[in-house]
């Protein structure tokens, strides 16, 4: 599906939302825990992060499904916080659907616009704009149950628009399907963003969903938001050990600090005769301790035996890139590498050189 030009009767202006020293108590549990966060008007965020981090219960709030114990809730300059959610002017798209499975699709995108009291004749135009849009012009008198996954996620999406909602939230909308539909669906959502305009809050556990379509993305861990930030700073540089480790893969390598000062330390590696300088940032994970971390592709394998002496233990094949499991003084190790004539001469027990991308790597204080 492409998503087509609107009219621009389907273009919408999107509304800020601000979230202020928010708190969610059940009983003794703390759900969110003093959260602040601002969404710019039309702008994509993302909430990321495991499963009882605090993002869902966000966006329930949000909506208004859910009452926040403290703090406060502004949907453009008005205080929504204990305002029922009808009265918030916001779309809402859920992991299951929730189409009426006795209502054609046309009916199914109209209900919104009939429950505020729309006439007929503006209905039917504003339903045949959004097929349309969402590119499925043709279905409109199809039930749900004559759809495929991802024509009823669209259909979600085009009933959740069809009224012009200020703020979309989509609650892990993508979740129930297959990972090529879900790439597709993904590329169209952040397209339908770019054309209609309104603010999407967006809640995903897959952190490459959310580095792909988000502007920002907010890592959320126990209640709070850990790190908030463009998809490429996150990835580039995690502010704490918890963000490196739960977007994208790093090895955490416990090399121990001679130097730290002015956000950087001096370490020495194995197989390097001068110390080596690492940026630095924030060890939160329980227990932990100041250590060194490397992501796989920030790997370099040295031609000139120079660097850290790696065997090769296991090795994956991925297409464009392949995975080295590599055992090392330091201990074990993920290495990705593109699948060169480099890569495909190292075989099982093959002697390696490996040199990490210090620049890029980070050393997490405790």
């Amino acid at each position: 599906m492409l998503v087509k030009s609107p009219s621009a009767d389907l273009t919408i202006q999107g509304a800020s939302v601000s979230v202020s020293n928010l708190t969610m108590r059940y009983g003794s549990m703390v759900a969110l825990d003093n959260v602040t966060l601002d969404v710019a008007e039309g702008e994509f965020l993302a909430l990321l992060g495991p499963s009882g981090s605090g993002k869902s219960t966000i966006l329930m709030n949000i909506a208004g499904f859910n009452i926040p114990s403290a703090g406060e809730i502004r949907i453009g300059s008005e205080v929504v916080t204990n305002k029922p959610p009808h009265k918030r002017g916001i779309g809402m798209v859920f992991q299951r659907y929730a189409l009426f499975p006795h209502l054609t699709v046309a009916e199914n995108i109209a209900y919104p616009l009939r429950r505020r009291g729309w006439k007929q004749k503006l209905i039917a135009d504003e339903v045949e704009r959004v097929l349309e849009l969402v590119d499925l012009g043709a279905y409109g008198a199809r039930y749900p149950a004559q759809l495929s996954g991802g024509q009823q996620q669209r259909i979600a999406v085009a009933r959740a628009i069809v009224f012009k909602p200020s703020v979309l939230l989509m609650d892990e909308p993508l979740g129930a399907l297959d990972r090529k539909l879900r790439q597709q669906l993904q590329l169209e959502i952040k397209r339908l963003h770019r054309t209609i305009g309104c603010t999407i809050i967006f809640v995903t556990h897959d952190q490459e969903e959310a580095l792909s379509m988000a502007d920002r993305v907010a890592v959320m861990r126990g209640g709070r938001i850990e790190q908030i930030g463009d998809p490429t700073s996150l990835y580039e540089r995690p502010a704490t050990d918890f963000v490196a480790d739960f977007i994208g893969e790093t090895n955490f390598i416990d090399v121990a600090a001679k130097e730290i000062a002015n956000g950087s330390a001096i370490v020495a590696f194995p197989g390097f005769e001068q110390d080596q300088s690492v940026p630095t940032a924030k060890s939160t994970i329980a227990g932990g301790k100041s250590r060194l971390g490397v992501r796989p592709e920030h790997f370099l394998v040295s031609t000139t035996r120079q660097g850290l002496k790696a065997n090769l233990l296991e090795k994956a094949y991925a297409g464009e890139t392949t995975t080295l499991l590599v055992g090392t003084e330091l201990g074990e190790l993920k290495v990705r590498l593109p699948s060169n004539e480099l890569c495909s001469g190292i075989e099982h027990g093959s002697e390696i050189h490996l040199i990490p991308d210090m620049k890029k790597s980070r050393y997490f204080v405790a």
